[in-house]
């Protein structure tokens, strides 16, 4: 009897600590590292499946337990702005006079009120229709919104985040293309041009394609604007539209708070867990542009800039279009609106200018990310990180505003 009553008292101790155990487990901090065999993070969007079909590159954490609406006094998990602002040597106050605009494809319903949440969160000025911050239209300038989803209600979420968090004094449009097809892209962001923006986001990619040179001088050909597009977020390869010379190409990083002086550190976000990590490569159809100077590669090389995009070392975004409120997003999707957004802090381009070429002209202006890499290839600079340029951060992330005036 004693026996049996110390194996009772015995397994329910067990018990009970394998509660606290999994307890820990749901509540892991959102800078965390996490283990190489499953990834704690899902993607939005589904993969294109066929050429010209585009998907968003936003990741998910899945291991964060996130509550809806926050206590008094409670932070949200993942990077906030001021987090942000830090790494990258940024005002609190940018982006004022200047107008960025995302593009994404379907409707978020929410995408006002949770804008408006979010900003509440961390303090910064309101961003609404009514005080003529924040305008949302669809691809042809009007409000006849495209069908809701939610996997790219979540994307539209991150960006607009995202662009608070890095010019909170920007005015903000939303352009929501009809589907994820590049022609409807790519109509809206002709339409965010013609809307006033200065500075235009794409968080989408998809397979290159050898009608991508087509594309480019039909929707990405905006001199004096500031057009960035997302890596990819399948490792060593390239997408499109980031391989248009149109574009800044943003790759992704970990970012890490440490000792440093600068207090930051970054890797290059890699695909040690379930194959995601930025993208970077050499493009198959694309064109080498005169201002890029890298020898291994003899068209466009992908990327030019990057910011934080690791999931497990990833921003807070608020969503609740088929979401729960307060998440955790990585993804490059992340760092294309950081990078606009960098942009319209320093300032509007000059005339005719492509401002993809600005960070070659001042590359000693920027945080140079010397480790870590997204999978094999040859040369190796194309998905290793070393000194000077490469292909997942390219020359690096922002340090201030000085590499991205022109």
């Amino acid at each position: 009897m004693r026996r049996r009553r110390l194996r009772t008292a015995l397994l329910a101790s067990a018990s009970a600590s394998a509660l606290v155990v999994g307890a820990l487990t749901l509540s892991t901090p959102a800078n965390a590292a996490t283990t190489a065999h499953q990834p704690d993070f899902k993607r939005l969007c589904s993969v294109p499946k066929r050429a010209g079909e585009m998907a968003c590159n936003a990741l998910e954490r899945t291991n964060v337990m996130q509550k809806r609406a926050l206590s008094p006094n409670a932070t949200p998990s993942g990077y906030g702005p001021s987090d942000l602002q830090s790494a990258y040597n940024l005002p609190s106050d940018g982006g004022s006079g200047q107008t960025v605009a995302i593009v994404d494809a379907q409707d978020d319903p929410n995408a006002e009120s949770d804008l408006a949440t979010y900003r509440s969160q961390y303090g910064l000025p309101a961003c609404t229709t009514d005080n003529g911050c924040f305008k949302k239209i669809d691809q042809n300038g009007g409000t006849n919104y495209p069908s809701a989803d939610s996997g790219w209600a979540g994307e539209i979420s991150l960006d607009l985040d995202m662009v608070s968090a890095i010019a909170p004094n920007a005015h903000i449009v939303l352009v929501e293309a009809n589907s994820a097809d590049m022609s409807d892209l790519g109509t809206a962001v002709n339409q965010a041009v013609s809307q006033g923006a200065g500075f235009v986001s794409n968080s989408y990619g998809g397979s290159e394609d050898p009608s991508d040179t087509s594309a480019d001088s039909s929707y990405f050909n905006h001199p004096g604007v500031v057009i960035t597009a997302s890596a990819g977020d399948s490792g060593y390869g390239v997408e499109y539209p980031a391989a248009s010379p149109g574009v800044t190409a943003v790759g992704g990083t970990s970012l890490t708070q440490d000792s440093s002086s600068r207090g930051w550190s970054e890797t290059v976000w890699g695909s040690s867990s379930g194959g995601e990590g930025t993208g970077s490569g050499c493009s198959q159809y694309e064109p080498k542009p005169s201002w890029q100077t890298d020898s291994g590669c003899s068209n466009r090389t992908v990327a030019d800039v990057a910011a934080v995009a690791d999931p497990n070392t990833g921003v807070a975004v608020y969503d609740t279009y088929g979401a729960s409120g307060w998440d955790v997003y990585g993804g490059t999707s992340a760092s294309s609106p950081i990078i606009a957004s960098v942009y319209a802090d320093a300032g509007t381009p000059s005339s005719g200018s492509n401002p993809a070429s600005f960070p070659y002209n001042n590359p000693s202006a920027l945080n140079d990310v010397t480790s870590g890499s997204n999978g094999s290839c040859s040369p190796s600079y194309l998905c290793n990180a070393g000194q000077g340029y490469d292909g997942p951060t390219g020359l690096g992330t922002p340090n201030g505003t000085a590499a991205f005036t022109g």
